[in-house]
């Protein structure tokens, strides 16, 4: 004779652990989000310095052209393609100088389809230094 209980204890432990599915969906889920994290991770980090590289140039000129010649100077020496001292907004003149910045960056992912980030930035101390995808 077969107790009930013992037919109550299989059926709990076939439920348990991943399925092939499960294991299969998951791991197209984590291979996206890191193919993804793989191709926009040089874009920002190519934003941050980008930043600083604002920051330092602000810190060490009194005038907008002295500005644009330090940031492209700064630009050389961290690898910075994406932005150039004449692509800067700058506003006021010494310590009171606000310099901002806007541009795109389109990542290829796979075949037609891309990824566009605007990144914007400014010295100003209003938060409003984001980058949106």
């Amino acid at each position: 004779m077969i107790r009930s209980d013992s037919i109550l204890e299989r059926s709990d432990n076939r439920y348990r652990g991943f399925s092939l599915l499960g294991f299969l969906c998951t791991l197209i889920v984590l291979g996206s989000a890191g193919m993804l994290a793989l191709r926009a991770g040089p874009s920002v980090i190519e934003y941050w310095a980008v930043k600083k590289a604002i920051s330092a140039a602000v810190a060490m000129s009194d005038s907008p052209a002295e500005v644009r010649s330090a940031f492209d100077k700064l630009a050389a020496a961290g690898f910075i393609d994406s932005v150039e001292g004449k692509d800067l907004d700058i506003s006021g003149r010494g310590k009171e100088m606000q310099v901002s910045f806007s541009y795109q960056k389109r990542i290829s992912l796979v075949g037609p389809a891309s990824l566009l980030i605007e990144y914007r930035g400014s010295t100003a101390n209003d938060g409003s230094e984001k980058a949106a995808n």
